[in-house]
């Protein structure tokens, strides 16, 4: 089936296999201030003796924090236009599950993998289906998610 030149164009914006990386390390000072401005009032976000009592032991990040930076990747990346391809990104559905605690000064990595795209005549972009993972260590995962996102050719 022959798409519009104008869709067969966008094939470029976005592809199967793509992946985007981000290291990142949280301070406790950054978990407790994340917390505050999320009114997220759990203590295992800011108060160490409380947090050396639960489960634990030390202070957390809260899920929130992690997902956010995950978000941020995908979208930074899908958005970018440094590769001479102008996009539009929006994104439209993520879902996380959370398989570890976050620790301050551990070092993440996130990173997220195109794992299919199709062409939506409706929404006139490329639905893509991205799935992450915040790992420590490159190994060990903390958070995983899956996320759908249309990209489009940014109109002039």
């Amino acid at each position: 089936m022959d798409m519009p030149l104008a869709e067969a164009e966008t094939t470029a914006l976005i592809r199967v296999g793509e992946t985007c990386e981000r290291h990142i390390r949280f301070t406790r000072e950054d978990i407790a201030a994340f917390a505050r401005l999320t009114g997220d009032t759990n203590p295992l976000h800011h108060d160490v003796q409380a947090a050396q009592r639960a489960r634990h032991g030390e202070i957390i990040a809260s899920g929130q924090q992690t997902t956010a930076q995950m978000i941020g990747l995908v979208a930074s990346h899908f958005s970018r236009s440094d590769d001479g391809a102008d996009r539009e990104l929006l994104c439209l559905n993520f879902n996380f599950a959370f398989k570890a605690p976050v620790f301050a000064e551990q070092e993440l990595l996130l990173h997220w993998r195109v794992a299919s795209v199709e062409w939506n005549a409706t929404l006139d972009g490329w639905l893509a289906h991205v799935d992450g993972r915040a790992t420590v260590r490159n190994a060990h995962p903390c958070v995983v998610g899956r996320g759908t996102l249309l990209v489009k050719a940014a109109r002039p």
